[in-house]
């Protein structure tokens, strides 16, 4: 199978991030890709709630996942859609950062909602509150497909290596990690978090990604993420490093690496109980 990473510089306007998406989409397809993926955020990238209220949609009438569910149907690709920002019935009004995956023929196959909320103070003057504006997910999602088991997450979600156990334990044989990550911390851990995903699994890591400086409109602050788009083969070698430009990146999936990893080392299958701490 060949798989497609598709790295974004979004705005905060949905309406004209989604042109541009669907373009990249056709060339992924174009470019002999039956598995297309988009970053996090595919949608919209802003830090202003006020902003997300006036732009996002439900996602029964979302334009960008109708429009994305379009290309899917139109050129016979599976397409993760990294994740959508979301308006939910929630009483506090917060959003769904959603994951989809939608198979050839344009339906949904799978839903994920995002579960780890990027808490994090980097510094004075660089703070992200994500619970703030969104409701985390509660439930894991493993997907079938004919090349293989999706284990799906989103970014923050590489943190906790205990999600990526339960998806590998569950049959998860691709691993999807769609992001926005700062530069702060992609400068810092994105890479050596994915490969250690996919060693301790003997998964491939999927992981496409915004990147730069994310126009917004006036008053409202810019965001800039790190890019680098990366696939990691099962046995953990970077197969795929995109850099910082938006475009598409190509990589192979075989499946027979994954048997061969975990053969090597099968650790999935030497959990013992322990007490304490």
């Amino acid at each position: 199978m060949r798989a497609a990473l598709v790295q974004l510089n979004v705005s905060d306007d949905p309406a004209a991030n989604l042109p541009r998406t669907r373009d990249l989409v056709r060339a992924a397809a174009a470019g002999g890709a039956g598995f297309v993926l988009t970053p996090e955020v595919t949608n919209c990238l802003s830090s202003s709630r006020a902003h997300q209220q006036a732009v996002l949609h439900r996602e029964e009438d979302d334009p960008t996942l109708a429009g994305l569910r379009d290309e899917a149907r139109a050129h016979g690709v599976w397409l993760l859609i990294g994740s959508l920002a979301l308006r939910t019935d929630d009483a506090d009004g917060r959003f769904a950062n959603r994951s989809f995956l939608i198979a050839p023929d344009g339906s949904v196959a799978a839903r994920y909602d995002k579960i780890h909320m990027f808490d994090v103070t980097l510094s004075e003057t660089e703070t992200y509150r994500e619970s703030a504006g969104y409701r985390p997910g509660a439930r894991a999602v493993v997907a079938q497909t004919p090349f293989g088991r999706i284990g799906m997450s989103v970014c923050y979600d590489v943190r906790f290596p205990h999600l990526y156990r339960a998806l590998a334990q569950a049959g998860a044989e691709i691993l999807t990690i769609p992001a926005a990550f700062s530069q702060v911390t992609g400068a810092a851990h994105w890479e050596c978090l994915l490969r250690a995903r996919a060693i301790e699994t003997g998964c491939y890591v999927l992981a496409p990604a915004q990147t730069g400086t994310h126009a917004a409109g006036e008053g409202r602050a810019p965001r800039r993420t790190h890019g680098h788009s990366l696939a990691v083969a099962p046995w953990g070698e970077v197969l795929v490093d995109a850099g910082t430009e938006p475009g598409l990146s190509f990589v192979d999936i075989d499946l027979a690496e994954v048997t061969r990893a975990r053969a090597r080392v099968p650790a999935l299958t030497h959990d013992r109980p322990f007490e304490g701490p």
